[in-house]
C-alpha cells in the first residue's frame, strides 16, 4: 500500500497502476477485482436506465397512438355511417353496407401493414449504447492486463 498508487479520474474512477508502485501481485489482482467488480455493476445500472428511459418513451408513444386510435375510430364510425346513407340513395342499404365494408377493409389493412414496418424499423428497445460502452470497457480492462503482465 505504497504512496505510487493514486486514482486518474479515468474509465470511472478504476486505479492506475504505475511502475514504481510497490503493492504485491495479491494486492493489486484484489485491486483489479473490485475495479472489474465496479465497472459491472456500473454497466448494468446504466444497462437499467437506458432500458427505463426506452421504454418511458415508447409507453408514451403508445399511449398518444391509442387516443388517437379511439378518436379516429369515431370518425371513421361517423364516415362509414354517412358513406353508408349517401351510398343507401343509389343501391339497397344492405349493399351500400357492404360496398363501404370492403372499402374500409381493403385501407385498413394497407394502414395494419405501414404500421407494421414501422414498428419493425424502429428496432428492439435493447440498451445498444450501454453495450457498445461495455464492450469497450472490456477492452480496455484486456488491454490494460496484458500491459501489466509483461
Amino acid at each position: 500500500m505504497g504512496s505510487g498508487r493514486g486514482c486518474v479520474g479515468i474509465r470511472g474512477g478504476v486505479n492506475d497502476v504505475r511502475a514504481d508502485d510497490d503493492r504485491s501481485l495479491g494486492d493489486l489482482t484484489k485491486q483489479l477485482s473490485r475495479d472489474v467488480s465496479l465497472l459491472v455493476r456500473s454497466e448494468v445500472e446504466l444497462a437499467k436506465a437506458e432500458v427505463v428511459a426506452r421504454a418511458a418513451t415508447m409507453a408514451r408513444g403508445v399511449a398518444m397512438l391509442a387516443v388517437g386510435a379511439l378518436l379516429a375510430l369515431v370518425v371513421l364510425s361517423c364516415l362509414v355511417a354517412a358513406a353508408v346513407a349517401a351510398l343507401s340513395l343509389v343501391v339497397d342499404v344492405w349493399l351500400a353496407a357492404l360496398i363501404v365494408a370492403a372499402v374500409a377493409a381493403t385501407i385498413a389493412a394497407i394502414v395494419s401493414m405501414i404500421g407494421l414496418k414501422a414498428l419493425r424499423s424502429a428496432g428492439p428497445p435493447l440498451p445498444l449504447d450501454t453495450v457498445e460502452s461495455a464492450k469497450e470497457d472490456l477492452a480496455w480492462v484486456k488491454t490494460r492486463a496484458n500491459s501489466s503482465a509483461m
